[in-house]
């Protein structure tokens, strides 16, 4: 820390208690009380460097030998008015950055300026603070860390004069000018050393980031770091940059947030400070962090917003607080994590294990801000394109996750089915390009409410789109006792839809194929290499016919035991009933059938008589334990 070293003579001060002697072997003709202490000095010393020492002596010393002087309101005490006395005695002291603001305000409080002597401590003091304390980053931040102290710091524009320093200095690279900076990490020398004497032979400092004075500005009390931050704000100084400041500051100082977060050099450095901070302290703090980061998506990490949520919920901040974290959040839902979503429900109800209401709410935030910014829309994005595509939208990173949260929360038994219901259904259809998420979380809810009413059963199970589940979910949907019979139903339907419409278009691929292979065997010039492809792609897609044949052959045989069986028990033969169902079930099947070769495809009494098996099936064993629930 850098200093100015004022005065010649020896230090001629003692202190006996609670009182300080001057031992110049004259007596003292004047008491100067400060605080607690006393000061033993003589008048002729005080009265030819301060105005008001002048008057004051003046005023007291009529017809009294010793007169006894009170300043209440020195800036810094009794601490400073030991250096103001030394400098009028010439005894030597230093100028730091640590007593030069007491002493800058002390001088103008006692009017020791110019016309009370040259080269007075008023103007000492300003020189020291405008040529080397603004001028160096870390004697402007310990300068304006003791402003805090000062009540009347900013008539002379001190606090003003060091956050601009500041400012200017964190928009610098500080290796440039050679800032000294607080814990930074080792020099690094690839063409050189450090010596022991810290002579530097070839080595340079470390290359250092825009995050470089982070640590050092989270020392400042708040009502000053919120100052520093306008400022650098109007500046210029990117938001991200300044977001990251925030985010370190409230880390610091608010302890529930890093709970939920790894422990490190930084943060285990930092808990004992920030351990006996009150829970009103740390609810106004969180507060305040709030106004301060910026409102933009994707400026303050999602993690980090949750922690505030959590602590915000814990310290049971303002309303508007709350809502404002939520609102920011589902600004930028699709970068959340499953972790994030599972917040514990803190409030003394206790209805549900996880704070459901809070990511309904979020998930509003989310929709609406989609809405408005123009997202993915059933006409603007194609199934195939969601399905295939690495990168996915983000309402579709939603959905899954909203699946995902639904899964956790399906088991409480707490969790009603409106409410259950009506996040499942706050998703928008397009979001999912598959529904197994969904039919995995509504198997998990049936299976941990089983007194559900079997219209309930049926209306939850609505929220499931038959056409969008894969070919495993079909087959544990059909098989799953808890589902109701019209869903089963639907299942299979689309399950032999699917079945059909695979085949052929199998069918279709290898008679191209084929046209094909014949087409380039004609043509001159053929490669062998070509040749070889095509005749590989045929084999693939005959495999995979093979299979195709021998499913649909599997599913013929069992729905015609299945018939077989119903006719022997109904004594009467079997008819098509497909009309029937598929009117009372409302299909709209598509008009556009593929046809397949002859014994490749079942026919619609196959569907019928496997709709019958399953109908047959669920009334027998409706009351019985429940299957394994369905994994993804």
């Amino acid at each position: 820390m850098a200093c100015m070293k004022l005065g010649s003579k020896s230090d001629a001060f003692q202190r006996q208690g609670q009182a300080w002697f001057c031992t110049t072997g004259l007596p003292s003709d004047i008491v100067v009380e400060v605080e607690e202490m006393s000061f033993h000095l003589h008048k002729f010393p005080l009265l030819s460097r301060s105005g008001v020492m002048e008057r004051l002596i003046a005023e007291v010393s009529e017809g009294d030998k010793k007169c006894v002087i009170c300043l209440p309101k020195i800036p810094g005490g009794a601490k400073t008015f030991e250096l103001v006395a030394k400098f009028c005695y010439g005894v030597k002291l230093e100028l730091t950055a640590s007593n030069v603001v007491y002493l800058r305000y002390a001088s103008e409080q006692l009017e020791m300026t110019e016309e009370y002597g040259e080269g007075n401590l008023s103007t000492q003091t300003e020189t020291f603070l405008n040529q080397v304390v603004l001028r160096n980053w870390k004697d402007s931040l310990k300068a304006l860390q003791t402003c805090d102290d000062i009540s009347c710091a900013e008539e002379h524009h001190v606090t003003k004069r060091c956050i601009e320093s500041l400012t200017t200095k964190a928009c610098t690279d500080p290796n440039l000018f050679g800032w000294p900076m607080m814990e930074h990490g080792p020099m690094q020398s690839p063409g050189g050393s450090v010596m022991w004497n810290g002579i530097s032979t070839g080595a340079r400092p470390k290359h250092s980031s825009s995050d470089w004075w982070y640590e050092d500005v989270s020392t400042l009390s708040l009502p000053l770091y919120k100052r520093l931050i306008s400022t650098m704000e109007s500046h210029g100084i990117r938001l991200e940059i300044l977001a990251g400041s925030i985010a370190l500051y409230a880390k610091k100082y608010l302890p529930g947030l890093n709970r939920h977060q790894g422990t490190n050099e930084s943060t285990s450095r930092l808990m004992p400070v920030t351990l006996g901070a009150p829970p009103e302290e740390q609810k106004v703090l969180l507060e305040e962090i709030d106004e301060l980061l910026p409102v933009q998506k994707g400026l303050v990490p999602t993690k980090f917003l949750f922690g505030l949520l959590r602590t915000a919920m814990i310290l049971k901040a303002n309303p508007s607080c709350l809502a404002n974290l939520e609102k920011r959040i589902g600004m930028q839902l699709d970068q959340a994590t499953l972790e994030d979503l599972l917040m514990p429900n803190f409030s003394h109800s206790m209805e549900t294990l996880y704070n459901f209401d809070c990511v309904k709410r979020i998930l509003e935030h989310f929709l609406a801000m989609d809405q408005i910014t123009g997202g993915s829309s059933p006409c603007s994005v194609d199934d195939r394109q969601l399905i295939g595509s690495p990168s996915l939208t983000p309402i579709t990173t939603v959905a899954k996750l909203i699946d995902g949260y639904l899964v956790e929360v399906a088991p409480d038994v707490n969790l009603k089915l409106p409410k259950f219901q009506a996040l499942a259904a706050a998703v928008p259809e397009y979001a999912r390009p598959l529904d197994d998420g969904l039919y995995r979380a509504i198997d998990i809810y049936l299976k941990s409410h089983p007194w559900l009413a079997e219209s309930d059963r049926e209306q939850l199970c609505r929220l499931i789109d038959c056409q969008k589940l894969s070919l495993e979910a079909c087959t544990h949907a059909a098989q799953n006792e808890r589902l109701p019979l019209r869903i089963i139903v639907q299942v299979l339907f689309f399950e032999q839809l699917q079945l059909r419409t695979s085949i052929a278009g199998c069918f279709l691929v290898s008679d191209n194929l084929d046209g094909s292979r014949q087409l380039r065997s004609g043509l001159a010039g053929s490669t062998e290499c070509g040749w070889t492809t095509a005749v590989r792609e045929n084999q693939v897609l005959k495999v995979g016919m093979d299979n195709m044949r021998m499913r649909v052959s599997e599913l013929e045989k069992e729905c015609s035991s299945m018939r077989h069986e119903i006719e022997k028990l109904s004594g009467t033969k079997g008819s098509s009933t497909w009309g029937n169902v598929s009117k009372k079930l409302g299909f709209k099947m598509k008009s556009q059938m593929c046809s397949a070769q002859e014994g490749s495809v079942s026919n619609q009494n196959n569907v019928s008589a496997k709709i019958d098996k399953a109908k047959d099936r669920h009334a027998k064993h409706k009351k019985n334990s429940s299957s394994d629930g369905f994994a993804l």
